[in-house]
């Protein structure tokens, strides 16, 4: 039996070409996510900030939510550095395998 060479194929690579710019054109990029994500972190932390500033300096309306900004604050730094901390476990083990 035998078995012939697919890379012989006239068109296939106009196939994958097309598949990536089809790709390309869906969303947004895996950097630009990246951005807004720690963009919207950064945000959480200076609003945090303030109102940490605003109960110290006792200009604070209400307690409650300026406790609550402080808390997702924390946790949404707590996930940005837990998240850095996997992709980075993963880089070390992908760059750890033999080809």
């Amino acid at each position: 039996m035998e078995i012939n060479n697919l890379s012989g194929l006239q068109g296939l690579g106009n196939v994958n070409k097309t598949a990536n710019q089809a790709n390309l054109n869906q969303g947004p990029s895996f950097q630009d996510m990246l951005k807004d994500a720690m963009h919207d972190v950064n945000n959480q932390q200076v609003q945090a900030y303030d109102a940490m500033q605003n109960i110290a300096t006792g200009r604070v309306e209400n307690l409650q939510k300026a406790i609550q900004q402080i808390e997702e604050a924390d946790l949404s730094l707590k996930l940005a550095l837990e998240t850095k901390n996997k992709a980075i476990s993963a880089y070390k083990q992908v760059m750890q395998m033999q080809v």
